[in-house]
């Protein structure tokens, strides 16, 4: 028997592993719950650095991850509601409320790179970890592209809802991650790191209010999702 058809002899063996096996749009449903749990731990993480160093970059940034965090639990929540009694209404209000979020999103994540400009914040890592989160930040991207693909005709406003929450952190990362390798690899000098994060950081802010603002404008009918 190939891995493959094991895994799924393995999950029909179960009435969770058999949605699994069987509905995309759980799998998709999981796979936001289990992002909602990383997005909380970090913002909890960054609360108690906030507090003990009274840092207003740590706080910044959890309100970054809770938000986030916030954001998929009403998606999560709505599918509950969803498999109790289907409402489109409901997933339009969900992705309106998403989209709102977002703007937020938008706001504090302008606040993190200002203070993260004038305070000259940025993560320096050893070569084989900055590799390492290269390496994950580059998977998240192709993931993002795949879904897009996939799921760009799928007539769910919670699932387009949720894949726009994707775009958003993904952005967010590239962010990140710029700044660390122009401190962990970079020789460009100190004015120009900080004009290329300046730069990326307004690129990415903007991206994610326009997300937001696609968002709202889909949930009252006003034009099709283009993301």
């Amino acid at each position: 028997m190939k891995p493959t058809q094991k895994a799924l002899s393995l999950l029909n063996k179960t009435e969770t592993g058999k949605r699994i096996a069987s509905s995309k749009r759980y799998r998709i449903i999981l796979s936001a719950t289990a992002s909602l749990a990383f997005n909380l731990l970090y913002a909890l993480y960054h609360l108690v650095l906030g507090i003990l160093n009274l840092s207003l970059w740590f706080i910044a940034m959890c309100a970054f991850y809770g938000i986030l965090a916030t954001v998929r639990f009403s998606a999560v929540l709505c599918e509950r509601n969803h498999q109790k009694s289907p409402d489109n209404d409901t997933e339009l209000f969900v992705m309106k409320l998403s989209g709102l979020l977002l703007l937020v999103l938008g706001v504090v994540l302008a606040t993190v790179n200002y203070l993260s400009l004038s305070q000259n914040i940025a993560t320096q890592h050893e070569e084989i970890m900055m590799i390492s989160i290269a390496a994950y930040t580059f998977y998240k991207i192709t993931m993002a592209i795949v879904k897009a693909v996939k799921q760009h005709k799928n007539p769910s406003p919670l699932l387009r809802a949720i894949r726009n929450i994707g775009y958003a952190e993904v952005a967010a990362s590239i962010l990140t991650l710029q700044r660390s390798m122009l401190v962990s690899f970079g020789s460009m000098s100190a004015g120009n790191v900080h004009f290329m994060n300046a730069v990326t950081g307004a690129a990415v802010c903007l991206f994610v209010l326009i997300l937001g603002l696609s968002m709202i404008k889909t949930s009252k009918g006003k034009e099709p999702d283009i993301w």
